[in-house]
């Protein structure tokens, strides 16, 4: 039987049908197009407090605080992608889907390495590039492949819905969409014939000592 490949879409806006509910509806188009199942989530009205480090995960494999954040966790491990997607507060994400994303990724014990990556980014204006880096982050900490477009994956509008008249931001997402779907497979496709990239022991070290 085919595999049925699974995406887990965060959106941090506060705005049902803000610019990046907008931006991952061209995703999801392509998604449901290419038979890709996707669950879409929004985050930003959801009270979700930040990480105190209190490193209880480290032996539970969950967070301490036993919220909407577990639950993302475990639809996190049963997804081969992961979109998230931010507004631009500040130069920087919201800080609803950071307070879950760093919980989310420090939290869990699961190999998140080759579930494949994407970030989505909308601004008025500016911040996009630093906000997109900024959350690019989490998937390169975790041996995840990072989905590329044509152009960074921008889309512009400050009203919601104005994203609209984006044409460029809105075909970027399009192909984004479909180099996702296109690394998944690959990916799979990999495993099946050439196998899993050798691993070796974590080594960690600290600058104090």
């Amino acid at each position: 039987m085919e595999k049925k490949f699974k995406v887990l879409m965060l959106n941090g806006s506060a705005r049902p049908q803000g610019n990046i509910a907008l931006a991952f509806h061209e995703m999801e188009q392509v998604f449901a197009e290419n038979g890709v199942e996707y669950e879409n989530i929004l985050l930003g009205r959801t009270a979700i407090r930040g990480c105190i480090s209190c490193e209880a995960c480290r032996k539970t494999g969950k967070c301490a605080f036993d919220d909407i954040v577990n639950e993302l966790s475990a639809k996190f491990e049963a997804a081969d992608g992961l979109v998230i997607g931010s507004p631009v507060y500040y130069g920087s994400a919201n800080g609803t889907i950071m307070a879950a994303l760093q919980r989310m990724f420090y939290s869990t014990h699961f190999d998140k390495s080759l579930k494949v990556g994407a970030s989505v980014v909308s601004a008025r204006r500016s911040g996009c590039t630093a906000t997109f880096d900024e959350l690019n982050k989490f998937f390169t900490l975790s041996n995840m492949p990072v989905a590329t477009s044509q152009y960074w994956n921008n889309i512009y509008g400050w009203e919601p819905g104005e994203g609209r008249v984006d044409d460029e931001g809105r075909q970027v997402m399009r192909v984004l969409a479909r180099n996702m779907v296109f690394l998944m497979k690959s990916i799979e496709l990999g495993k099946e014939q050439i196998g899993l990239p050798e691993t070796e022991p974590r080594v960690w070290t600290n600058f104090t000592r």
